[in-house]
């Protein structure tokens, strides 16, 4: 999904320039945040272009890298119920619901009753879903890493704690202006 929908960044000069009409704006910050949402764009698409390569979207790429097992000597491996792929993967219930029905109908993983809970099921990948990832995984690192390759180890280590900062700066912000407004100015 886009999120920047300009065909060419604005200069620098162009951002300092409109602060004469919005002089709250920090054309600094506008410019890396511009950049960000490019940078993020243009990995989308090329993540894209290899799910779809595979007939598989990124919401079912999430569950399946999930359960994703090499085989059943992989000591890490845990039954999952719908409810932890949904958390495991960000993604409400009832989206984890209709992610599970098209991977299980494509024969990617299977249902089982839980063995204690009664309204719970697990969820199983299929030989044929190890087999998809197992194809798909190679290509998708190899892209990840081709991605990265203009960054040095240490611009990348770099790069990892700066948008940590601003990952953390997110998650302190209201999601909506409304979430900004103390409750008496609302009345």
């Amino acid at each position: 999904m886009k999120h920047l929908y300009l065909k060419e960044l604005p200069k620098y000069e162009h951002l300092l320039e409109a602060t004469k009409l919005f002089p709250e704006m920090d054309p600094s910050a506008l410019e890396v945040y511009l950049y960000l949402l490019r940078a993020g764009d243009e990995s989308y698409r090329v993540k894209s272009g290899l799910m779809e390569s595979h007939n598989i979207s990124g919401g079912r790429f999430g569950v399946l890298m999930s359960l994703f097992k090499k085989g059943a000597e992989c000591s890490n491996h845990q039954d999952k119920t719908a409810a932890q792929l949904a958390e495991d993967t960000d993604v409400t219930r009832a989206t984890m619901t209709g992610l599970i029905d098209t991977l299980e109908k494509d024969g990617y993983v299977t249902r089982e009753p839980h063995p204690e809970d009664r309204r719970a099921v697990i969820v199983n990948i299929t030989e044929s879903g190890n087999e998809v990832m197992e194809a798909l995984l190679p290509e998708f690192f190899r892209i990840k890493s081709e991605l990265m390759s203009p960054l040095s180890e240490s611009e990348r280590k770099t790069l990892v704690k700066l948008l940590s900062k601003i990952i953390e700066k997110a998650k302190t912000m209201p999601s909506t202006p409304e979430d900004s407004i103390p409750d008496e100015q609302t009345k």
